[in-house]
């Protein structure tokens, strides 16, 4: 697949739907107290960074990038699309934050993301690229619904 990742506004109605199918899959799953994701108005802040994945004029996929401190990010809003799961699009939007945030200094990456057998292919995509299970991080606290993971980054 030539998946494309470009920077995006969250202006367009495609955004705003997969965005949408996003949380709404994140609230049937999790309880309202353990649902983290972000909605639209919290993405469009200054210390996020939200990208879209396009295959071709197709919107497959999303993720975005949280700065915590100027030596840590945390990933947000990673989804994608049920048609194209298991095909590449997580690795890839996970390849770009990783790039993006290794460029901007970060020394360890953190995300935290459910313990529900739904998010076992999250879990494991991010096990995968070198993240490790963690205590609660920034605002976060211990969440039986919830698992922290984190990874250090290589900066060059």
């Amino acid at each position: 697949m030539d998946i494309k990742i470009r920077v995006d506004d969250l202006r367009s109605r495609a955004v705003a739907d997969l965005l949408n199918a996003h949380l709404a899959t994140m609230r049937a799953q999790s309880p309202p107290e353990s649902a983290h994701a972000l909605d639209l108005e919290q993405l469009r802040v200054p210390d996020v960074t939200f990208w879209t994945a396009w295959l071709g004029r197709e919107l497959i996929g999303m993720g975005a990038l949280k700065e915590l401190n100027p030596q840590h990010g945390e990933i947000k809003s990673m989804h994608t699309r049920n048609t194209v799961r298991r095909r590449g699009t997580g690795q890839a939007i996970l390849d770009h934050i990783l790039s993006v945030a290794r460029s901007r200094g970060y020394h360890r990456l953190s995300l935290e993301t459910g313990s529900m057998a739904a998010f076992a292919p999250a879990r494991s995509l991010y096990g995968r690229n070198g993240f490790s299970i963690c205590s609660p991080f920034a605002d976060y606290r211990e969440d039986p619904n919830s698992v922290f993971m984190t990874r250090s980054l290589d900066v060059g």
